[in-house]
C-alpha cells in the first residue's frame, strides 16, 4: 500500500480539498512544517503563507492560506483555514491591485485607516502573488 493519508481543507466557504495525499507542507506559527503518513497526532495554528499539497498521484497543489488551524490524528489531517485559495484560481491582477491599495494605505497613514488591517491585507496580497508565481 502507498504512503498516503487523508486530508481535508475546510474554509468558511466550504470544503476546498478532500482526498488522500502523500504530504502536506504548511505555514505554521512556529515555522513551516511537513506532514507525512503516520505522523504523530498534533494540533497547530497556521499563519499567512503557502501550503503545498502532494496528492496520492504525486501532483503538487499550491494554496495561499491566511491563517487557521491544522490537526493530525490517526492518518487523517484536517485544516480549518480562514482562506485557502488554489494558486491556479487566483486572479493575479486582483492580487496586485490589492497589494497596491494596501501599500498606499500604509504609506498615506490617513485618519481612520486601521494600520494593522492594512498590513494584514498587504501580507495576504503578497502571499497570493507568490502562490501564482510559484505555479
Amino acid at each position: 500500500m502507498a504512503n498516503h493519508f487523508k486530508l481535508e481543507i475546510v474554509t468558511p466557504q466550504g470544503v476546498k480539498f478532500d482526498a488522500d495525499v502523500e504530504s502536506v507542507t504548511c505555514p505554521g506559527k512556529q515555522g513551516r512544517f511537513q506532514v507525512l503518513q503516520n505522523h504523530a497526532p498534533f494540533l497547530s495554528s497556521l499563519e499567512i503563507g503557502l501550503m503545498k499539497v502532494v496528492d496520492a498521484e504525486g501532483k503538487e497543489h499550491t494554496y495561499a492560506v491566511s491563517g487557521g488551524i491544522s490537526q493530525m490524528f490517526h492518518n487523517s489531517m484536517r485544516i480549518i483555514a480562514d482562506t485557502a485559495e488554489l494558486a491556479t484560481n487566483i486572479n493575479l491582477e486582483r492580487a496586485r491591485s490589492a497589494q497596491q491599495r494596501a501599500e498606499e494605505r500604509l504609506k498615506n497613514r490617513e485618519e481612520g485607516i486601521d494600520q494593522d488591517r492594512a498590513r494584514i491585507a498587504l501580507m495576504r496580497a503578497v502571499n497570493r502573488i507568490k502562490a501564482v508565481e510559484r505555479v
